[in-house]
C-alpha cells in the first residue's frame, strides 16, 4: 500500500511516482493507492497507471476514506462516484471505501445498517458498470469487528461488494484476529497484512508515545510485520488454505525506519507464502 510509505513521503517530500519506483525496487509485485489528493486526481491516476505499466508493477486497488452515514445522501454518493472514476482512470480492479467513523447520537451500529446498505449498493452498482468491484475494510471503529462487517455485507447483498480483510485491524475493536479472519474469509476480495504491538490498559502506568487507543481503551502501535502481537503467520495460513486468490497487501504504520521496515516486511511475507499450509 502506498500508505506504507507515509513516513518516507513526509520525510523526503517524494511523490507517488517515486513511491512506485521504490516499491518495485524493494521487490513488491503490486501496489495499491490510498486517496489521491492532487488538484486533478484523474490526471494523476492516469500518470500513475502509465508509469506502473512501464515498470511492470500491478495496480491492485484504490483505497479511500468515506462516511456514507452522516450527511446529505446525494452529496455523499456523488463524492463516491468521483472516487470510482479515479479508480477507473487508475486501472484499479477494485476500490475500498470506508462506511462511517461515527454514529448519530442515540443510534447504534444496527440502526446504521438500513441507511448504509442502500447507499453502498448504489456505489457498487455504479462501479460495476466500469468493471470495478467495491469493498469495505474492518476499519474505522464503528464497523471494525467481524460480526458488524459481516452483518453489513449481508445487508448490502450484492456480489460486486465484498470485504477488504485486514488481519490486524480486528485488534482495534479488541477482537482476536484469527476469529475475525475466519468470519471474513467467505467475503474477502482483497487482504491486508499488518502488525501491531497490543497492550492491555491495566498493564501500563502511562500511555507510551506512538500508541493509540482501541475501542475498549487498550493500546496499539504499528510495527514491522512479524515483530508484533498479531498472529500474522497463522492468519496468512488461514487465508491461503481458504483458496483466496486475491492480492495480499502490506500495510506498515510503525515508528521504525520506513524503507528498512518495508524490506523486512516483504521478506517475512515471502517466507509466509512459502510455508506449508497442511
Amino acid at each position: 500500500s502506498s500508505y506504507s510509505f507515509s513516513k518516507h513521503i513526509k520525510e523526503t517530500g517524494c511523490d507517488l511516482i517515486e513511491v512506485c519506483r521504490l516499491a518495485k525496487e524493494i521487490g513488491f509485485e503490486a501496489i495499491e493507492f490510498i486517496n489521491i489528493t492532487t488538484p486533478d486526481p484523474i490526471a494523476t491516476a492516469k500518470e500513475l497507471r502509465e508509469y506502473c505499466a512501464s515498470i511492470d508493477l500491478t495496480i491492485a486497488a484504490y483505497t479511500i476514506g468515506a462516511d456514507l452515514l452522516n450527511g446529505d445522501e446525494e452529496e455523499i454518493l456523488q463524492k463516491l462516484y468521483a472516487f470510482v472514476d479515479t479508480a477507473e482512470a487508475l486501472g484499479a480492479p477494485l476500490m475500498r471505501h470506508d462506511v462511517t467513523y461515527s454514529l448519530p447520537e442515540g443510534t447504534t451500529w444496527e440502526d446504521a445498517i438500513p441507511v448504509l446498505a442502500p447507499r453502498i449498493r448504489k456505489v457498487t452498482q455504479y462501479a460495476k458498470e466500469k468493471g470495478i468491484r467495491t469493498c469495505s475494510e474492518n476499519h474505522g471503529y464503528i464497523f471494525q469487528d467481524s460480526e458488524r462487517v459481516e452483518a453489513l455485507i449481508k445487508a448490502v447483498n450484492d456480489p460486486n461488494y465484498g470485504w477488504l480483510l485486514d488481519v490486524g485491524n480486528f485488534l482495534c475493536a479488541d477482537e482476536w484476529p484469527l476469529d475475525g479472519v475466519k468470519r471474513a474469509l467467505p467475503y474477502a476480495i482483497h487482504a491486508h497484512v499488518k502488525d501491531f504491538l497490543y497492550r492491555k490498559s491495566e498493564e501500563l502506568l502511562a500511555r507510551p508515545s506512538g500508541f493509540f487507543g482501541t475501542r475498549n481503551g487498550n493500546l496499539l502501535r504499528g510495527t514491522i510485520l512479524g515483530h508484533g502481537d498479531v498472529p500474522v503467520a497463522e492468519a496468512v495460513k488461514l487465508i491461503r488454505k481458504s483458496g483466496y486468490d486475491g492480492t495480499l497487501s502490506l500495510e506498515f504504520e510503525g515508528a521504525e525506519e520506513n524503507i528498512p521496515a518495508l524490506k523486512a516486511g516483504l521478506k517475512y511475507m515471502n517466507r509466509l507464502m512459502e510455508m506449508s499450509i497442511e
